[in-house]
């Protein structure tokens, strides 16, 4: 009951069908909780978000995380420009490999999940970031700033659309059942 009024925004289990929507299926829950709080204590810009995060407790915080963690991230096809893909995969593995495991898939350094995530998001969340209007960690700014210098503002361009287009879903193997067709 208490993730139902996500849905709205976030998509069916927490997996965004909008283009400005983060998908928040999968997050690790200590991530979520931290987002959730920064919301809630006006450290993290949003139009509707701290609103939203202000109304529940630390403890229903906790439940949302835990349900959420546990939903499978679906990535949906969007069009991406094939050479912004290239360079910005070599940008990844240069400026964003070490804090953002496996091209983005992965949220063990509590930097979220990048891979697959709606263009449009990611455009807003990298623009705030370079305005500074929300916090990154330091090594995140200096890289940045180094990847902007280096190869200019398309470079936030490529990334996000190599970020984009990563639409890889992983297989949970189920070692209880073997799965056979019963035809």
């Amino acid at each position: 009951m208490l993730v139902g009024s996500c849905f709205g925004c976030h998509g069916p289990n927490g997996s965004s069908l909008g283009p400005a929507m983060p998908t928040i299926a999968g997050l690790e829950d200590d991530t979520f909780v931290e987002i959730m709080e920064e919301y809630k204590y006006d450290e993290r810009p949003s139009t509707i978000m701290g609103r939203i995060a202000k109304g529940y407790t630390d403890g229903e915080l906790q439940q949302m995380a835990n349900y959420f963690a546990k939903q499978k991230f679906v990535r949906y096809p969007q069009t991406v420009d094939a050479d912004k893909v290239k360079k910005g995969a070599k940008l990844h593995r240069r400026y964003c490999e070490k804090c953002h495991d496996d091209d983005g898939y992965e949220d063990e350094h509590g930097s979220g999940i990048i891979a697959g995530q709606r263009m449009l998001y990611l455009q807003f969340s990298l623009a705030d970031f370079k305005a500074r209007v929300r916090n990154q960690p330091r090594k995140m700014k200096r890289r940045l700033r180094k990847m902007i210098q280096a190869h200019g503002e398309a470079s936030l361009d490529n990334l996000i659309h190599f970020y984009g287009s990563q639409t890889r879903a992983y297989v949970e193997e189920d070692d209880d059942h073997d799965h056979h067709d019963d035809d």
